[in-house]
């Protein structure tokens, strides 16, 4: 019954975190492609390589359903795997449908005509891989009129927050933000477009004000995960033993993911 976890690296272990808490009772696996992180300054090819080599890991380790806890492999990868590439009995989704559906106030089976909703200014921060697939504004544009999006290339945070220096990410962060109000000085609502940044969220909001509502993804993408899960019980795979695999050095890695989270992490080879 295990549910697979994609990221390039230790972003989606926010997600993660919040799966597990949402549904104490389903293992789940996640796969972080460390060798390769960040997947934020690679072409759309590439990207797409890499993602279906760590989704069929997870296959092979019992998940029929993965969901890309990563922006950019959701942004440059999911629609074309969707498409063509993924088999019936499997599943994978990605991590923009719940903070859209958050943003717009609407399920994502609605398929009615997009309408006017109550944001009309939104600030996307993200990586630019993400921020040039320009895949945000178009998934919003099916379902909301009338929206203004201007999005930031977050350059340098998922690297500092990778390395454990959270004074940098903290500094790059209000640097973005403050090169995002020079775009758009008055957004109604901010996207974190990233799996790394909610543990910066609070670095976001107090730089945005107070009075810029922010989204961010973990608690949304579980919220949503459990709602699909009720809806098609049979997408839980076979899998029984939850795991943390990378492609990196899993030494390293868990040394980085328990500074990352600040508790005991321990992955293991993919």
């Amino acid at each position: 019954m295990a549910v697979g976890v994609f990221d390039s690296g230790l972003g989606g272990l926010t997600v993660l975190e919040a799966v597990t808490r949402r549904l104490p009772d389903v293992p789940f696996v996640y796969y972080g492609d460390n060798a390769n992180a960040p997947y934020g300054v690679r072409d759309a090819d590439d990207v797409y390589e890499l993602t279906t080599r760590g989704v069929e890991r997870l296959w092979r380790a019992g998940c029929d359903l993965v969901i890309l806890a990563c922006n950019t492999a959701s942004a440059a990868a999911l629609r074309r795997m969707q498409e063509s590439w993924v088999p019936p009995k499997k599943r994978v989704l990605g991590v923009f449908v719940p903070l859209i559906e958050a943003l717009t106030e609407r399920q994502w089976g609605d398929n009615s005509p997009p309408r006017e909703v109550a944001v009309k200014h939104v600030a996307l921060f993200a990586t630019p891989a993400t921020v040039a697939s320009r895949a945000f504004q178009r998934e919003l544009a099916f379902r909301a009129i009338g929206v203004d999006v201007e999005a930031q290339a977050c350059g340098g945070v998922v690297d500092a927050m990778e390395d454990g220096d959270l004074i940098l990410a903290e500094a790059l962060v209000r640097s973005h933000v403050e090169a995002l109000k020079r775009k758009m000085p008055k957004p109604d609502a901010a996207v974190l477009g990233c799996t790394h940044y909610p543990l910066m969220q609070e670095v976001f909001q107090d730089a945005l004000g107070p009075d810029v509502m922010v989204f961010s993804q973990a608690n949304l993408v579980a919220d949503s995960l459990a709602d699909y899960l009720s809806r098609h019980p049979g997408m839980l795979g076979a899998g029984q033993v939850p795991m943390l695999l990378t492609t990196g050095d899993a030494r390293r890695v868990s040394v980085k993911a328990t500074h990352f989270l600040r508790r005991k992490i321990d992955f293991h080879p993919a």
